[in-house]
């Protein structure tokens, strides 16, 4: 399902946070509660300290999933994999402006296999090379964490990246998504800032489960209720 561009807020729930054991049913519920975007998080174990999923997890997860399939790489090299990972039936791919050395590159191939093109960026990573990138991405996602594990704390320093960005961006058809940290503190700090897809883990997934998946639409209900009332304020 290729996602059609506005900028309402959009919950995409990282399945990091999951039962690992039942992920066809987590993926079903949570979008049955509210999810907009399934995130699915790609580790290597080389670019990041961590090892998650390959394609063929994301081609099962796809059967699970009716929306939009958000598959974020933190694997280096990238280019090699983009195309499984198309076939795995991903709608948008997200590569690292510090997986390689040919950034552009890699975009275009994304775009080339009629994804949707992200750029992700590390904390430490300034945002010089975006605006020569802008014409061929159509999510940019802030990292707000150091990227390989979830349940770490928000990186509050981002959020003048997300700001500059959201003035780079201007009136071009590119979200601005936002991984780490993000809690009903933090979600209010990121719209306000510019972004309108926020990835979030343990703040949707805590205290629910696919027997229990009423947990799941209250915890987002509150993440979508806590930058209302932040905004209107």
């Amino acid at each position: 399902m290729s996602p059609e561009f506005n900028r309402d807020l959009k919950l995409a729930p990282s399945i990091l946070s999951a039962d690992f054991a039942n992920f066809g049913a987590e993926c079903r519920a949570i979008e049955a509660q509210g999810a907009d975007w399934v995130h699915v998080d790609v580790m290597d174990g080389h670019f990041v300290p961590n090892l998650t999923f390959g394609p063929a997890m994301c081609a099962a997860l796809r059967k699970h999933i009716k929306g939009v399939m958000d598959v974020h790489l933190m694997i280096a090299p990238v280019d090699p994999y983009i195309d499984a990972y198309a076939k795995a039936g991903a709608d948008v791919i997200t590569a690292h402006i510090e997986a390689g050395p040919h950034i552009h590159r890699t975009l275009q191939s994304i775009r080339a296999t009629g994804a949707k093109s992200g750029l992700a960026i590390n904390p430490g990573t300034g945002i010089d090379a975006v605006p020569g990138l802008l014409d061929l991405v159509d999510v940019v996602c802030v990292m707000t964490v150091n990227p390989g594990f979830g349940g770490q704390k928000f990186i509050h320093s981002q959020l003048n990246k997300i700001r500059a960005l959201r003035q780079m961006i201007g009136d071009r058809p590119i979200h601005i998504e936002i991984d780490g940290g993000v809690t009903v503190e933090t979600a209010p700090l990121c719209v306000a800032a510019g972004a309108d897809v926020l990835v979030a883990g343990s703040a949707i997934f805590n205290g629910g489960s696919v027997d229990k998946p009423e947990v799941y639409g209250e915890n987002m209900r509150n993440l979508r209720a806590s930058v209302r009332t932040a905004l209107a304020g």
